[in-house]
């Protein structure tokens, strides 16, 4: 068997990646899918959107590669975390729409559940932050607003899962209700310090325990792919959501380790080993892929509006036709001429937590131009980045001596070297930047063999492109306070208006 196929599901596509036995691509296809919005600072998926895409997406890439089921070893999957799917155990069919991490409905609720209190008890037992950002308020919401829906739950007749789970119920027809440790981590209902669905939690946001997963490790095989889907039996042996499974890919595997993801959001994870930490500057404690089948923890900061600014520009201002147009129209300007863009859009993640923050443009002079604005735009993923790990920086007490980076937005030199000049250290891209969905290929491989070790997995990696910081620390320092001084006047923008 020559491959190993992995089924990257994200948050506005699905793709699958062929990858061989020395890590590298062989083939891979991608599929967009619609965002819904039916109401300001909701976000919505068809769950049949995001399965669709990805069965198609892996068929295509099999054909690009003139490869059938046979010639792979296994599948891993990674996908989008938080986001609530619940569907019929009988029919299948979900209840309703999905609710994206993204969704800030339960804004409000959130708020009311700090002000009661209980924050403290729900850090100390998941590493999580009260925020919508996280699934437990969706699923509240959902048996809340769906008519039946509640009934049907206490009847265990519903099923509740991330996006991992719903693609593994249908992948083997219904037999795996599962979810693999570092998704179970991100709903706020599991406690990851005794690594079991919560009691307490379930019953604080109301949810049936007969609602949720089995919670199994990232790498192990967990059934087979139904023969009808055109994907033969191929052993399903690896799960991570996405940021932990980019964590894996990037082998980051010490404490002390860490990685960076410019996605649609932006994800900064650092290994912390194998003792429960919380976090005393608002980042978040998360439970990540572990070889030895044993709780270890990182330190997140999850930043929600990343390389989706991009989109924005794309769909929304039209002042570019293609998301990779960003960089030249970027660079017919030499700087932003003062233009700071706070893409808050969804309200902002670590380490501020301001489900209240609205999107700010600011610095508009009639000299602007759209690279002005192109060039805010990237900036505005670094300077999130940065305040990032500078309170990661104050949580260990030693500075990050280099930031390793993947995902789409990775790709874009002038971003990387702009991160790097931001940060003051060096920044280090791989070769194969897909390190996403390498981490659950990786995780299925070792599962199964494929490969004997991740000391054999190093071996064989290409040498990393290195973008050094060249730039004046007393302009950097003055870029910051502007961009410090921008992102409070974003924030609490809706604390009086509609959640």
């Amino acid at each position: 068997m020559r491959y190993i196929l992995a089924l990257d599901q994200g948050t506005t596509s699905s793709r699958a990646i062929l990858f061989t036995q020395n890590g590298e691509i062989a083939a891979q296809a991608q599929q967009e899918f619609r965002q819904i919005y039916p109401e300001s600072g909701w976000v919505e998926h068809d769950p049949f959107d995001i399965l669709t895409t990805q069965l198609s997406s892996a068929i295509e890439a099999l054909a690009r590669a003139g490869a059938r089921p046979r010639d792979v070893a296994a599948l891993g999957i990674t996908n989008q975390r938080e986001t609530v799917i619940v569907w019929d155990r009988e029919t299948s069919k979900p209840i309703h729409n999905a609710i994206v991490w993204q969704d800030r409905r339960t804004a409000a609720v959130c708020k009311r559940f700090v002000d009661e209190g209980v924050e403290k008890t729900i850090v100390n037992k998941t590493g999580l932050l009260i925020d919508p950002y996280f699934s437990a308020t969706k699923i509240a919401w959902l048996l809340e607003n769906v008519p039946g829906a509640r009934k049907k739950a206490e009847a265990g007749k519903l099923a509740f899962g991330t996006v991992d789970s719903w693609l593994i119920w249908n992948l083997t027809s219904g037999k795996k209700h599962v979810t693999d440790y570092t998704n179970a981590s991100r709903t706020m209902l599991f406690n990851i310090v005794e690594g079991t669905w919560d009691d307490d939690l379930l019953k604080l946001f109301n949810v049936p325990r007969q609602m949720m997963p089995e919670v199994v490790w990232s790498g192990e095989t967990n059934g087979e792919v139904t023969t009808t889907l055109g994907l033969g039996t191929i052993p399903i042996a690896g799960i991570a959501g996405d940021q932990q499974s980019a964590l894996f890919g990037q082998l980051c595997l010490n404490p002390g380790d860490a990685k960076n993801t410019y996605g649609t959001g932006c994800f900064l994870l650092q290994n912390i080993g194998q003792k429960f930490v919380a976090s005393k500057h608002r980042l978040i404690t998360t439970l990540i892929c572990s070889l030895n089948r044993k709780l270890e923890y990182a330190f997140e900061g999850s930043i929600f509006i990343g390389g989706a600014v991009v989109q924005w520009l794309r769909d929304n201002l039209k002042i570019i036709q293609k998301s990779s147009d960003v960089e030249a129209l970027a660079s017919t300007v030499s700087d932003s001429d003062g233009v700071v863009l706070v893409p808050a859009f969804v309200g902002l993640g670590a380490p501020h937590w301001d489900a209240h923050a609205s999107g700010l443009l600011i610095g508009l002079r009639r000299s602007t131009q759209h690279g002005h604005i192109a060039r805010a735009a990237l900036e505005s993923i670094a300077f999130q980045v940065a305040d990032v790990i500078d309170a990661m920086n104050s949580e260990s007490g030693s500075n990050f001596s280099e930031l390793r980076v993947d995902g789409g937005a990775a790709v874009n030199d002038m971003l990387m070297q702009f991160q790097a000049d931001l940060l003051g250290i060096p920044v280090l891209r791989p070769a194969v930047t897909e390190t996403t969905a390498l981490g659950a290929a990786y995780l299925a491989g070792l599962a199964v063999g494929f490969w004997d070790s991740p000391q054999q997995i190093w071996s064989s990696r290409k040498n990393d492109t290195r973008f050094e910081p060249n730039r004046n620390r007393k302009e950097i320092t003055a870029m910051r306070d502007r961009w410090r001084n921008a992102v409070e006047r974003s924030k609490h923008w809706t604390q009086d208006g509609p959640a």
